[in-house]
């Protein structure tokens, strides 16, 4: 057996299938064969990391579980939004994760705050970071359901894990008694573990009352919102914007 079939064989073995394609590659490619040993043995592990680093992120996209595929590259609303775009581009680095701070999108229906939430949760998993995203109303389900069936441990555990975790419409919604609880047990750890990022299209005066209990809104909101950069959307909802052009179409 040649050596270039050994090598080949060992990387099928080792299951490095970026490495050996770009082993491969360079085998057809003569002028190659004229770097020192380490420059192409450097291209080989370069193609093998960016190809892991390409399945992580996909894989925490998929686990992310995000509506809708969003990035923050493609916003291009800035004016009609009212987002001011030097805070944009300084969040998009998401420092304010690694930094434990948390983010609140706030804004009437319709104006974008589920897409722009689900785009920094994707630059964040870009950045290798994992991120876990529900609609509020759902997890509450999720929660009472959890509870019932035993897997409330299970459940709080996926809720802490996350460098990020998104939570989406915040406002719609029965908040029970115990689902207040949870959440608190929720924001508190993540004070120490990771972020929050909320969008509501309630202003932040109003969060207080849709808790069961005053003493419980304090604690959640001491931790939430006093630690949190905000972002206010404006404008008509763009449902409503595409259902007239849509009309004018016609």
């Amino acid at each position: 057996m040649s050596t270039q079939n050994q090598n080949v064989g060992y990387l099928r073995d080792l299951k490095l299938s970026a490495m050996l394609s770009a082993y491969e590659l360079q085998g057809q490619n003569p002028k190659l064969h004229q770097l020192m040993f380490d420059d192409r043995l450097g291209m080989l592990l370069d193609a093998e990391v960016a190809s892991r680093q390409s399945k992580k992120v996909t894989k925490l996209i998929k686990t992310a579980k995000f509506p809708e595929a969003a990035a923050l590259e493609d916003l291009n609303t800035q004016s009609a939004r009212g987002l001011d775009k030097t805070m944009i581009a300084a969040l998009s680095s998401c420092a304010w994760i690694t930094r434990h701070l948390n983010l609140m999108i706030i804004g009437p229906t319709g104006v974008g705050k589920t897409w722009l939430a689900s785009a920094f949760g994707q630059q964040a998993c870009r950045l290798e970071m994992g991120v876990a995203f529900h609609r509020t109303s759902d997890l509450y389900t999720e929660i009472v359901e959890a509870q019932l069936d035993g897997s409330l441990p299970k459940l709080k555990a996926s809720l802490y894990k996350p460098a990020l975790l998104i939570l989406d419409d915040f406002g719609i919604g029965e908040m029970t008694p115990f689902t207040a609880q949870i959440i608190l047990d929720v924001a508190d750890r993540r004070m120490r573990t990771g972020s929050l990022l909320i969008t509501s299209q309630y202003p932040v005066e109003k969060w207080h009352g849709f808790f069961p209990d005053p003493t419980i809104a304090d604690a959640v909101l001491d931790r939430v919102v006093h630690q949190a950069y905000k972002i206010q959307l404006k404008g008509e909802s763009m449902r409503k914007t595409r259902g007239k052009n849509s009309l004018a179409e016609e």
